[in-house]
């Protein structure tokens, strides 16, 4: 008989419930991972209240979770360099490894991805173990656990955007949004020498987490208006604007505040897959808007970056909910907005 595991799997928006599934078995290439600690992402959340993510809606059971760090549970056929409990972190996306995209490197463009907790790709981790490619999985350091594996995949979104803004040291830059993604970006605009960093959110935790991992000031944006500060900057507005909330009012927002010749890059991902862009304002300062879709090439340098305590990953961390307790700690998220500020689930 095969062992069992338990799954969380959400059957619609705002509904989740438990099945047992067989512990999958590792083939050619593949790991078995029992995991440790899953992140909730906002991507998560989205799919569970809104019931889609942008174009990406479920056409049937979705299981969510796609930041996971674990120990090798079993090694398949073919797979070198990997033991039986060795800690690792898992890149949730799986390329197809031959089509142009990925011949250039730029393989989170592949057509034929298959990522963790998208429809029609690949089920997430809100399970006790899953298998993945062993190219995909990344060995931890000693000094660093699985708790920080798990926020690794969030960690290489802050380090792609970036990347993609060109950030280094004499910049200035606002960052839309204190969850989890603004937090890790605030944190690598500070690793990259970008130490003027303006935080703007609407909720007082959040903030006072900005302040605490580097940014210079931060704006509460209920009682302080972030677009007449700027205009106080030399060049009355900022180089580079980090928009990480995936809403519509500070994408719109966000070409305000660069000043001439400054960038705008969209991070967030809307729950709607449409929303309205201040392309007059961007037009007028010659400002450059820039995209981001997830990260390539960048677990290795992110682990990295957390061994040498360059980012102080877990200390973002607000909320620890128990596997067994993975339900109600998603409709907590999506209900206390204000208290949580990054939640993982504790196998």
């Amino acid at each position: 008989m095969s062992e069992m595991m338990n799954v969380a799997v959400m059957t619609e928006a705002k509904k989740m419930e438990w099945v047992q599934r067989e512990v999958p078995v590792p083939t050619e290439g593949e790991l078995l991972i029992k995991l440790e600690y899953v992140g909730v992402c906002g991507s998560d959340l989205h799919f569970y209240e809104n019931g889609r993510l942008g174009n990406w809606v479920p056409d049937g059971p979705l299981v969510l979770g796609h930041e996971p760090g674990g120990i090798v549970a079993e090694v398949g056929p073919g797979v070198t360099g990997f033991q039986k409990g060795d800690r690792v972190a898992i890149e949730p996306g799986v390329p197809c490894g031959t089509c142009e995209m990925c011949k250039k490197g730029l393989y989170n463009l592949c057509p034929d991805m298959s990522f963790m907790a998208i429809p029609k790709e690949r089920d997430g981790v809100f399970s006790d173990y899953c298998v993945h490619p062993a190219n995909m999985c990344y060995r931890l350091p000693d000094n660093v656990d699985t708790m920080e594996g798990a926020l690794i995949e969030p960690l290489a979104v802050g380090f792609h955007a970036a990347e993609v803004a060109g950030a280094k040291i004499g910049q200035s830059a606002v960052v839309l949004g204190c969850g989890c993604i603004g937090l890790v970006t605030i944190m690598v605009l500070k690793a990259r020498g970008v130490n003027e960093i303006y935080a703007v959110d609407v909720i007082d935790k959040r903030l006072d987490k900005a302040k605490e991992v580097g940014a210079t000031r931060v704006f509460q944006a209920k009682e302080e208006n972030i677009e007449e500060f700027v205009k106080l900057l030399p060049g009355k507005g900022v180089d580079l604007v980090f928009e990480t909330a995936g809403a519509e009012f500070t994408t719109r927002q966000s070409a305000k505040l660069i000043r001439n010749g400054g960038r705008v890059v969209l991070v967030g991902m809307c729950a709607e897959p449409e929303i309205v862009v201040d392309i007059g304002s961007l037009s007028a300062k010659e400002g450059d808007l820039k995209t981001i879709f997830r990260y390539r090439n960048l677990y290795p340098t992110a682990i990295k970056a957390v061994s040498e305590g360059i980012i102080p990953l877990k200390s973002i961390v607000s909320h620890v909910f128990d596997f067994k307790d993975v339900i109600e700690g998603v409709a907590y998220n999506v209900e206390n907005k204000s208290d949580v500020i990054k939640a993982v689930i504790k196998y």
